[in-house]
């Protein structure tokens, strides 16, 4: 089983709604079946860490690509990923492999 985590560095001061959207996000791969349940969480804010951060990770059987054949498209993913154009300013994604029981 994998991790994946994405990271968006987002504009100034708009880590929270930028989670919002991102958020939105995870709950429309979820209920289109094609992720498991995603968390999303920040820092800088009232917590350390890297200011206007925003992360999102999920869990993984096994790593295939986003663009394959069978990887349908969910009708607001242009929508939504319209709306988080407005917050971020760059992203990132690191896999890590689990062990044990999760």
């Amino acid at each position: 089983m994998f991790l994946v985590r994405r990271t968006f560095k987002v504009k100034k001061g708009t880590s929270r709604k930028a989670a919002d959207v991102i958020s939105q996000i995870g709950t429309m791969y979820e209920e289109a079946g094609l992720r498991t349940h995603s968390r999303v969480y920040i820092s800088g804010s009232t917590v350390p860490g890297p200011l206007d951060t925003v992360y999102m990770d999920w869990t993984e059987e096994a790593l295939r690509s986003a663009y394959r054949s069978d990887n349908p498209k969910p009708p607001q993913e242009d929508e939504l990923f319209a709306k988080l154009r407005e917050f971020q300013e760059e992203t990132s994604i690191e896999f890590y492999e689990m062990y044990g029981e999760s």
